[in-house]
């Protein structure tokens, strides 16, 4: 164990050294599963074109296409695929721990399909206006259903949370049905698409809304992880050390839906990445939650990434959807840990 303080003590915290290992192993992973992510597709390129189009060495390229492909479409889409699937981790995460359930995900409790409702209605009924507002509408969604949700729950047990955003997130889904049923056709085409969760039309704008909101909210996470550690313990043991358990709730809740919203408004809600990171995480190493934040978002982002490449690879030049293959991974995954949970 590595503890570290700083400014005369005001700032101190401990590393696992396991951990830190484990994510230094995970960045190099991540790295790789990029680059061939980068070089592979419906047009190959070669790992040397990959590397010196990344560091701009134009005349050093032997296939002039490399650089367009490379900065116009590959790496703009790979990175979404990493940042969304780090996002996504990370509200699953804090939510696990917030409930104190396992099998608790944002997109099965409600959250992603609050804001899958906001921008599925932002494209229906006013599509002029999806450009510029799905972030913030798919925010608003999210932040409305948690705190529906929540106000349901009241004072219940945390599985009171779960179970209400189950039901919840199934009336949600029958409303995104209707809409897409009586829609004009080609706005729910195009509904119908993000819905499937893909990164395939990502820009630069897309990178930055999602990389200022990942910087942002692992430190907002990081920044909890010592109340998160108390709360695990329960209600009691929270209160009896004297935190504001409403007020973290309301802070941790925040962070959760605003990760789950952004990732979704971007690349849509893409199932079981914050139910599977967290589990692929904790089997790595037992670390506190800040360390186990950090391999959670690296876990996530690896997930997504390899959904992606998996996806426009393996039945190319057909592609298929980032949210389908991890529907596809996921759904039998969750039926083995609820198995597993029971016994």
């Amino acid at each position: 164990m590595l503890i570290i303080r700083l400014y005369k003590q005001h700032i101190s915290f401990k590393l696992n050294i396991l951990a830190v290992a484990f994510t230094g192993i995970l960045l190099l992973l991540l790295i790789s599963i990029l680059l061939l992510s980068l070089i592979n597709g419906t047009y190959q390129l070669s790992l040397q074109d990959a590397l010196l189009s990344l560091f701009s060495q134009k005349q050093l390229i032997s296939d002039p296409q490399a650089s367009l492909i490379i900065w116009d479409f590959r790496l703009p889409r790979s990175l979404v695929a990493i940042l969304s699937g780090a996002l996504f981790a990370i509200s699953g995460a804090i939510l696990q721990n917030m409930t104190r359930n396992p099998l608790s995900d944002p997109s099965l409790v409600g959250i992603s399909q609050g804001a899958a409702l906001a921008v599925v209605v932002l494209t229906i009924l006013f599509p002029e206006y999806i450009d510029d507002w799905r972030e913030i509408s798919a925010f608003l969604g999210a932040i409305l259903i948690a705190s529906l949700i929540q106000l349901l729950r009241g004072k219940g047990r945390p599985l009171k949370f779960i179970l209400l955003g189950i039901g919840v997130a199934a009336f949600i889904s029958a409303i995104i049905s209707t809409l897409l049923t009586y829609g004009n056709l080609q706005s729910a085409m195009t509904a119908l698409s993000w819905l499937a969760g893909s990164v395939h039309n990502s820009n630069w704008h897309d990178v930055s809304i999602l990389g200022v909101a990942c910087l942002i909210l692992t430190f907002a996470g990081i920044y909890q992880a010592r109340v998160m550690s108390v709360i695990s313990l329960g209600d009691e043991v929270t209160i009896g050390l004297g935190i504001n358990l409403r007020k973290t709730m309301v802070i941790q809740l925040s962070i959760s839906v605003a990760a789950a919203a952004i990732a979704t408004s971007v690349v849509g809600p893409l199932g079981f990445i914050g139910l599977l990171a967290p589990h692929l995480a904790r089997k790595l190493t037992h670390s506190g939650p800040a360390n186990h934040l950090l391999l959670t978002a690296l876990t996530g982002a690896i997930l997504v990434l390899i959904a992606d490449l998996i996806g426009r690879t393996l039945f190319a030049p057909t592609q298929l959807a980032a949210g389908l293959v991890t529907s596809l991974v996921g759904a039998p995954l969750f039926a083995y840990l609820l198995i597993k949970k029971q016994t």
